[in-house]
C-alpha cells in the first residue's frame, strides 16, 4: 500500500517524488536515503503490456463492430493510450520500488567464484 501511495517503503509517511517521476534523495520523515533504489525500465514494462492489451482489444473490438475511418481511431485511441500509459506509471515505479524494499532486493552476485 505504500508504494501505490507514492509513500518512503519504510515508514509510509515521507513522500518518495520530488518531481513526477523524480525521486527525492531521502525521506523527509525516517531519513532512509533512497540510493539503494533501482526501478529500472520494469515499471514501463508492466504499463506498455497492460495498456497495450487495452487500447489493442478495444481498438480491434471497434474496428470489428462499427469499422469507423482511421480520424476516428485516433480520436479516440490517442487520449486513451495516455490514460492508461501516464497515469498508472508513477504508481507502478512506486509499487516496484517498495518491493525491492521489502524483499532486500540487491544486484546479483556470483558465489564461490573468484575474478580472474
Amino acid at each position: 500500500m505504500r508504494g501505490l501511495a507514492c509513500r518512503c517503503p519504510r515508514c509510509g509517511q515521507g513522500k518518495l517524488y520530488s518531481g513526477f517521476l523524480t525521486l527525492r534523495p531521502a525521506c523527509d520523515a525516517c531519513g532512509l536515503d533512497f540510493a539503494f533504489i533501482d526501478a529500472g525500465d520494469g515499471p514501463a514494462i508492466f504499463i506498455i503490456m497492460i495498456a497495450g492489451f487495452i487500447v489493442v482489444g478495444a481498438a480491434l473490438a471497434v474496428e470489428i463492430a462499427y469499422q469507423p475511418p482511421f480520424w476516428v481511431h485516433a480520436a479516440l485511441w490517442l487520449p486513451l493510450i495516455l490514460a492508461t500509459t501516464l497515469l498508472p506509471l508513477r504508481s507502478m515505479k512506486a509499487l516496484l520500488i517498495a518491493l525491492q524494499y521489502h524483499h532486500k532486493a540487491a544486484e546479483g552476485q556470483l558465489i564461490g567464484r573468484k575474478p580472474k
